[in-house]
């Protein structure tokens, strides 16, 4: 029997809302044998309707009696994926999102309640046919950018205090846009127009990056990544566009000793160690043996041979790892550069979080820099905009170690214009994830 998206939509954000995290849900809910459109259709479903929820428990608030939270969680689920349909996919007409949201009521013990779904999905499909939007918003900057975009206060408010409201508002649409894919070549086996025509063979479009001679962008489809041409070859990797700046913005050079502090599941390492030209000595580290598992699985598809593995907390790194002319500390952070490619991230990250995320930040960066040698590079990096993991981290570790100054970075590597001490990417401006990278170097 074929399995129908919508029901499968419906058991994984159940389990969403049970406290499951969205990747892991759709992945216990997708079947191994399904159809290109299907798989497609699930997972918009089911990671719009999370991204979205709370439009969409606005929606359930302006037109029941009853607001979302009172709701019978099931029901709840069920309005989700009928007004996401109605509300964000235009591909879908009406009709149909009303009759198989209903249907999905009687097939999943809400028989008694499917005169009140399609009640009131039938209310919203008038509303909106009769107006720009129904939504009804709120005078307040912040809860009006909330609702309408899908986002905590907090994550708004930290964004506005930094950008403005014109600014903040075009971050929250991009955050809600499909993730890119950006492909990172690996210069020891190949080069960038090689695996362009081989991908091209294969019907799949790319687009080289900017100030990043490793990097193709996919537009468009692709399937599965691991059955695309050259990646059991070890000639490409998955790697963001903003993370590979990482690397080059740390530039080590062939032969030295690189040590990455963060580096499970190793994307950072192995650029490294690509950059190195496989010579030298790249020391990879991190406390979590399974994904450390996978960075040793990516070293050898790459055919790179210069990485140590340690496993262990980096704030109390072994004497047996040598100093470093090159550190590297990705730190461990809330992601809100990425919260397009996480449906729930903005949903699972706190302000509290935030405080805890700091202090361990800046206790790696402080013990990290004591493995530097002198001379050498010290380079902090997050996938985050909030200024407590960011700047501050920065400027508490100058206050506490004098001796250490940002240095500026080489610009040919720097998309952004002007002299500057620390890099920042914003995803709406740059087309790439938000990131934040700090040089520092002993004065």
């Amino acid at each position: 029997m074929t399995p129908n998206p919508r029901q499968l939509a419906y058991r994984g954000l159940k389990a969403v809302h049970r406290g499951a995290y969205a990747d892991v849900a759709l992945s216990r809910v997708m079947p191994k044998t399904i159809a290109d459109a299907d798989r497609r259709l699930l997972t918009e479903l089911l990671y719009g309707s999370v991204r979205r929820q709370r439009t969409l428990d606005a929606l359930i608030d302006q037109f029941a009696k009853k607001p979302a939270h009172q709701q019978p969680p099931d029901l709840r689920t069920l309005l989700h994926l009928g007004l996401y349909q109605l509300r964000f996919l235009d591909h879908i007409p009406d009709a149909a999102a009303i009759f198989t949201t209903v249907e999905l009521a009687k097939q999943n013990q809400l028989s008694g309640l499917s005169g009140f779904v399609n009640g009131l999905l039938r209310q919203y499909a008038r509303a909106a046919a009769n107006l720009n939007d129904p939504l009804e918003l709120p005078p307040d900057p912040i809860q009006h950018l909330g609702i309408l975009y899908s986002y905590p206060d907090w994550i708004v408010q930290v964004w506005h205090d930094q950008l403005g409201s014109e600014e903040t508002e075009k971050l929250c649409d991009y955050c809600n846009q499909p993730p890119h894919i950006d492909l990172r070549i690996n210069s020891l086996k190949t080069d960038r127009e090689s695996v362009r025509s081989q991908l091209a063979s294969a019907g799949v479009t790319t687009t080289p990056l900017p100030h990043l001679p490793q990097a193709l962008r996919i537009e468009g489809k692709s399937g599965p990544i691991p059955q695309l041409p050259g990646f059991q070859e070890g000639l490409w990797t998955v790697q963001e566009a903003s993370a590979q700046l990482v690397g080059h913005l740390l530039n080590p050079q062939p032969g030295a000793i690189a040590l990455d502090v963060c580096a499970a599941p190793g994307g950072k390492t192995t650029h490294i160690a690509e950059l190195m030209e496989n010579q030298g000595e790249v020391w990879a580290c991190d406390r979590t043996p399974s994904r450390l598992r996978k960075l040793n699985q990516n070293t050898q598809r790459l055919g790179i041979d210069t990485v140590t593995i340690w496993t262990g907390d980096s704030r109390q790194l072994s004497n047996h790892i040598p100093l470093a002319d090159y550190v590297l500390v990705d730190a461990p952070c809330s992601g809100l550069g990425t919260l397009h490619r996480h449906a729930d991230a903005r949903w699972q990250q706190t302000p509290d979080n935030i405080q805890d995320l700091s202090t361990l930040q800046l206790d790696l960066l402080l013990n990290s820099a004591r493995r530097v040698k002198p001379g050498g590079i010290l380079l902090y990096s997050t996938c985050t905009l909030h200024p407590l993991e960011n700047e501050n981290i920065i400027d508490q570790f100058l206050a506490q170690m004098p001796q250490w100054q940002t240095q500026q970075p080489i610009a040919e590597w720097v998309p952004t214009s002007g002299p500057q001490s620390s890099v920042k990417i914003l995803p709406h401006q740059q087309n790439m994830d938000g990131f934040f990278m700090a040089i520092l170097r002993q004065g």
